[in-house]
């Protein structure tokens, strides 16, 4: 049965490479290019190699939980500016 249909690659071929030491599904990639195309055989793939559906990483975190800001990025929000005051037009001077 084929496990991508992007690269034709069946459930034999992912077995053969994971018996070779391939055993995480960017190992398989490197080998065979499984799971580069679309992606979606990646969980496919983790379950032929034993380790069932894993969830995504942003998943992972606890629900209401922040996720954590890049490097260099203060985590913080800050308020939009306050308007600035408009100020008057200049009065007339009379002559």
């Amino acid at each position: 049965m084929y496990v991508c249909s992007c690269f034709g690659i069946t459930e034999q071929e992912v077995r053969a490479h994971a018996a070779a030491g391939a055993c995480t599904p960017r190992q398989i990639a490197r080998r065979c290019s499984a799971g580069t195309d679309c992606g979606s055989c990646v969980r496919r793939i983790q379950g032929l190699l034993g380790r069932g559906a894993l969830p995504r990483r942003a998943s992972a975190l606890p629900a209401g939980a922040p996720a954590a800001a890049p490097a260099g990025v203060s985590g913080a929000v800050s308020a939009p500016p306050a308007p600035s005051a408009v100020a008057a037009p200049p009065a007339a001077v009379e002559a």
